[in-house]
């Protein structure tokens, strides 16, 4: 049995709930024994009553399923279905479910369903059977994506936001949904198969060719200018994916002047090693909170370096980064921190 569904946000809750999380586990708790029964029974209509206005009460944005499982005989999987503001909060709801066990477990997001090709849906009327995809992989070289243009027989009968909806369903059930935003890059959903097309199936092993080229971690860096034209040098992780640390919603901004520059405002000199001491004195910082938070990137430009910190809000990275910047002495260095789920401000380095 598959279930799922999208409160919408106008709508009225037949049962309404807490807002939080724990709310959530303790109705989950109370209601466990009618869920059980409804699913026992196959009462899909029952399931989505008691279920859509629970996690509705979380957030209307997010998207919830019931499918099976990988380990107990059903899943409840509650994604933010690729919406980067909403994944911080699906994870968290799983981060604090009951231990799993015969009949349920709990996921943030959709898992491989070693069985996708032969589900059958209907979408609009039409038959959409898996094991008819057919995908066309681009993977450009020396980069972490793969570029997907789907095809499927019925696609021509479909208008464009339901095909790529349905696109998206699928891949994410032939390659797991996080898989789906660390590999995948531009996806279509075309009315012509492609020349190259191969089936779905196919996918994961491309993915996994192109994964094996950034096992280890990587830096880029990159050359620009600033809005107002001023030269501008970053260095930042490669690939860099929100996805990768779904609990780092807190973004810290440490500001560095420096009084050693360039005509171009770039640092040199004394300025220059002062950086390279503070950024091996904050790494070291972060080796010790890796479960709590990651050196994104950092940029100079105009006599000012900023570096990108994201982290989980229950740790102590800020804490961390206000201590470090005590003794820096060119100028005076600020720490800014805030709420920042989708990663906004480092986009132009996201992968």
């Amino acid at each position: 049995m598959r279930l799922f569904g999208r409160k919408d946000a106008d709508d009225e809750d037949d049962e309404p709930r807490g807002d939080g999380i724990a709310e959530f586990w303790t109705w989950w708790q109370e209601t466990r024994p009618r869920l059980d029964s409804l699913v026992a029974a196959g009462d899909t209509g029952g399931l989505e009553d008691l279920l859509a206005p629970a996690v509705a009460a979380l957030d209307p944005g997010l998207v919830w399923e019931v499918a099976p499982g990988r380990n107990a005989m059903h899943a409840l999987v509650v994604t933010a279905a690729g919406d980067a503001e909403l994944r911080p909060l699906a994870h968290r709801w799983a981060k604090g479910a009951p231990e799993g066990d015969l009949l349920w477990e709990f996921h943030p997001s959709r898992q491989v369903n070693p069985q996708a090709l032969e589900l059958t849906l209907d979408v609009g009327g039409f038959e959409f059977a898996l094991d008819k995809l057919m995908l066309g992989l681009r993977a450009p070289r020396d980069t972490p994506r793969v570029d997907v243009a789907a095809y499927h027989p019925i696609f021509g009968e479909l208008d464009e936001d339901t095909r790529l909806e349905t696109t998206l369903l699928a891949l994410d059930w032939v390659l797991g949904e996080d898989d789906v935003a660390r590999w995948v890059g531009e996806i279509t959903a075309v009315t012509f198969e492609p020349i190259d097309a191969v089936p779905a199936v196919h996918l994961p092993a491309v993915v996994a060719d192109v994964a094996s080229g950034f096992e280890e971690e990587q830096w880029i860096l990159l050359e620009g200018q600033t809005a107002a034209g001023a030269p501008l040098v970053a260095t930042a992780r490669y690939p860099l994916r929100p996805v990768d640390y779904p609990l780092f919603d807190q973004h810290i901004a440490i500001t560095l002047p420096y009084a050693h520059r360039d005509e171009a405002g770039l640092p040199i000199g004394e300025s220059l090693t002062a950086l390279r001491d503070f950024e091996e004195r904050l790494a070291a910082r972060m080796l010790k909170l890796r479960d709590d938070a990651v050196l994104a990137a950092h940029l100079s430009t105009e006599g000012l370096r900023t570096i990108h910190v994201y982290a989980d809000p229950t740790g102590d990275a800020a804490i961390h980064a206000k201590e470090l910047i005590v003794s820096w002495e060119e100028g005076e260095p600020r720490v800014d921190v805030g709420t920042d789920a989708g990663w906004t401000a480092v986009a132009p380095f996201l992968s």
